[in-house]
């Protein structure tokens, strides 16, 4: 595999330029007429912006330059394997890892730990949040395996999870649907859905289009179940002690 590690790099740095103008702009505005914050504070905050901007950049091209293309050789890999059913507990594992790793997910369980004060506990946030993820990548490759259709986990996960909500604490409930979306991080994205993109082309009788696509819906729905479960967990403890 022919890698060029600042192949294409220009245009990461003009996407990611384009992306960050506006929000400097818009802090100016504030800045100029509210704000009003002073020199050092701004300095710090331009530093904090100029080290944003190389972190998108080099992330990446990082991404474009290794990410993706180790993924798909993988996928490529793995679907010529006469027993592809270890690809199930191989994208367990990834999923797992991947999630662990995932930046949006630290600052999720952070925010949560400083909010709740310690109520729920960062690490456990970040262990069910991860387990979520493996089993939704697992599935995931069941899915391709075996040719299941989407709909078969998506429609019945949203109305399980609506009814959770139901029953689960509120504090939960908030947390869940914004876990969902963090979860859905570049982690998950790039490197995983490389993957199943990959070995979904290997297969006889498999599209891409069709069958490789739909492993985000699935990530972005387990943390969700997972955290609501966490959620009446809780509520039993708290029942039961009160009782």
């Amino acid at each position: 595999m022919d890698v060029k590690i600042f192949y294409g790099f220009g245009e990461v740095l003009f996407e990611v330029s384009m992306a960050l103008i506006p929000l400097i702009l818009f802090f100016l505005f504030f800045q100029v007429f509210m704000l009003k914050l002073p020199a050092k504070k701004v300095k710090d905050i331009f530093i904090g912006l100029v080290l944003t901007f190389l972190g998108l950049s080099l992330f990446l091209q990082g991404v474009y330059v290794g990410f993706l293309p180790v993924g798909s050789e993988i996928g490529d890999i793995v679907g010529d394997w006469d027993r592809q059913w270890i690809l199930i507990p191989v994208g367990f594992l990834l999923g797992f890892v991947a999630t662990f790793a995932e930046p949006a997910v630290r600052v999720l369980n952070a925010e949560v730990d400083k909010v709740t004060g310690g109520y729920i506990p960062q690490k456990l946030m970040l262990y069910t949040l991860s387990f979520g993820v493996a089993i939704s990548i697992a599935l995931a490759m069941a899915r391709i395996i075996y040719g299941i259709p989407l709909w078969y986990f998506i429609g019945p996960g949203y109305l399980l999870a609506l009814s959770m909500t139901i029953f689960s604490n509120e504090t939960f409930t908030s947390i869940a649907f914004d876990a969902g979306g963090v979860a859905t991080g570049p982690m998950t994205v790039t490197f995983i859905l490389a993957i199943a993109l990959g070995f979904s082309d290997t297969l006889e009788g498999r599209d891409p289009l069709i069958d490789g696509f739909g492993m985000i819906a699935l990530v972005a729905l387990a943390p969700i179940l997972t955290v609501l479960a966490l959620g009446l967990l809780f509520k039993y403890n708290e029942s039961k002690s009160d009782g």
